[in-house]
């Protein structure tokens, strides 16, 4: 198999994540669109902090299968629904971070919602601080389909921009490419660090 142009930047980008500790214990996923009906996921029980491009599979995108047999993320199922859902989508991250883990659970609602930050114009069509933006929250579940189910039926009548938190699990976000997925990324978990902060305080 070829190698995608831009698994090397994946790879890199897999070693940024493990270097801040934000998927520890080889916990998270991280993924790329192929083509059409491909992706290339990251294989189960790996340390992310020391992934290689051999340690990724090619997935197919409409049934989750692994045509090589090799074992690929237990959560397969989100990366490929979100390839589904967002043909635009060329890239998938999913960390397991302390901000966007307690958060999760703080927050009640079904949406955290991040408004009065500059830094939300680092996600992408976002151009003022003003807009209120919701980050959609999920109830965690083991059985995978069933949640890929439960967020497609969301996405089907509301607005799934940039990613979502599961509860008490993490996060997971893409965008159009390695770098805008990475991109979204820092920007999600700076605006949840600044969330966590601003509630702490407000408590004292």
């Amino acid at each position: 198999m070829t190698a995608h142009p831009q698994l090397a930047e994946l790879v890199a980008t897999c070693h940024w994540i493990g270097a801040r500790g934000w998927a520890p214990a080889t916990g998270g996923n991280m993924s790329l669109r192929e083509d059409e009906a491909h992706c290339l996921l990251s294989e189960s029980g790996k340390d992310k902090g020391s992934l290689t491009a051999d340690d990724f599979i090619r997935v197919e995108i409409s049934s989750n299968r692994a045509p090589s047999g090799r074992k690929p993320s237990a959560e397969t199922g989100l990366h490929t629904l979100i390839y589904r859902l967002f043909p635009q989508a060329g890239a998938v991250l999913h960390t397991h971070t302390v901000n966007s883990t307690v958060l999760s659970r703080v927050e009640k609602s079904d949406a955290l919602i991040l408004q009065g930050y500059e830094m939300q114009k680092s996600l992408t069509g976002q151009t003022t601080h003003l807009d209120a933006l919701p980050v959609a929250i999920f109830d965690n579940d083991q059985d995978i389909a069933r949640l890929a189910g439960r967020i497609e039926r969301y996405a089907s009548e509301n607005p799934l921009r940039y990613g979502f938190l599961l509860r008490g699990h993490g996060l997971t976000c893409w965008g159009k490419n390695v770098a805008q997925a990475h991109q979204h990324l820092e920007g999600l978990e700076f605006l949840f660090e600044c969330e966590m902060q601003r509630r702490l305080l407000e408590r004292t």
